[in-house]
């Protein structure tokens, strides 16, 4: 049977996005990003050509047509950075590659299309005295009405330094989970499985607010709450830096992911072995060596606890 080009394109897109979720398990922020971009896109496309967007219209589509649309989000009255314009680029490539999967519609001009050049991001760690001093920040016990609260922050910032752990992935985990033991099983980016050597001192921290967690740690409920006993958010997470960069007069730069970034870059100045640390982030760029298939756990935990600035504390 032929592809039906009448189909809408925010069917398709509806496709798309449910594909998303189910197969590759993006989170809801990275969906809701993804829907933007392509109704932002759609909506132009319709402007530009003046008919509805279907599955014909974006099968005809012209390089020119392409470049209309990044044009449009580059000057309009909400102009994008070059790395927004970048990931809208993307998230149109992504869909026209489910299309080609789904309904075998090709449209070879996207091809043609080169995205803005982007600035190459440094890092910026924090210094293994500053990065002390946020832990030991986020474990002060400002009132005596909430201390898990306290619990909480600290054990979610102990995490991300002392094991390198992605916000998301962090806020991820469930009761399911608990009791943490030598290693942690974490599924980052592309559904992809790593372990992750937990040192004492981030165990201690978890410890400590499950004590004192007013909210049951039940199998398949969030193990990160929020005051209410919802998920706790990533916004709450980076309103928690937010006040302990003014607290300690940190840069900016000293986010929830800095602490990650603080972490890989301890690691190897302390000697830890870049192969074993690249394994321990779930950097993409490995995933075809798929190293941590190959790597002893024990192993892994000798390395951490020798070059951790917090191994063995």
């Amino acid at each position: 049977m032929g592809t039906d080009l009448t189909t809408s394109a925010y069917e398709a897109r509806g496709a798309f996005i449910n594909h998303l979720y189910a197969e590759r398990r993006l989170s809801p922020n990275t969906l809701a990003a993804y829907e933007r971009d392509l109704d932002a896109f759609f909506a132009h496309i319709r402007d530009h050509v003046g008919e509805d967007v279907d599955l014909g219209v974006l099968s005809r589509l012209s390089a020119q047509d392409f470049r209309s649309y990044l044009a449009a989000r580059r000057r309009g009255s909400s102009p994008l950075s070059s790395r927004s314009l970048a990931r809208a680029l993307s998230s149109i490539r992504s869909f026209y590659r489910y299309l080609e999967r789904r309904w075998d519609l090709k449209n070879d001009q996207l091809s043609l299309i080169e995205g803005p050049k982007l600035p190459r991001s440094t890092p910026r760690p924090l210094s293994v005295k500053a990065a002390d001093e946020v832990l030991q920040a986020s474990a002060r016990v400002k009132t005596r009405e909430e201390p898990w609260i306290a619990a909480r922050d600290a054990a979610l910032l102990t995490l991300l330094y002392g094991a390198g752990l992605r916000i998301a992935e962090a806020l991820s985990l469930t009761g399911a989970d608990y009791p943490f033991g030598d290693t942690l099983r974490i599924t980052g980016k592309g559904n992809k499985t790593r372990l992750v050597p937990m040192l004492p001192v981030a165990t201690q921290a978890i410890n400590m607010y499950v004590r004192l967690c007013p909210w049951p740690m039940e199998p398949t409920l969030i193990l990160f709450r929020g005051v209410r006993g919802g998920a706790m958010g990533a916004r709450a997470a980076q309103k928690l830096m937010q006040n302990i960069r003014a607290e300690l007069g940190l840069p900016d730069t000293a986010t929830p992911h800095a602490l990650r970034h603080s972490f890989a870059t301890h690691l190897l100045a302390g000697g830890g072995d870049l192969r074993a640390v690249q394994e321990l982030l779930g950097h993409e760029s490995l995933s075809s060596t798929q190293i941590y298939a190959d790597v002893d756990a024990q192993s892994l935990l000798r390395i951490y606890d020798k070059a951790h600035p917090k191994g063995g504390k």
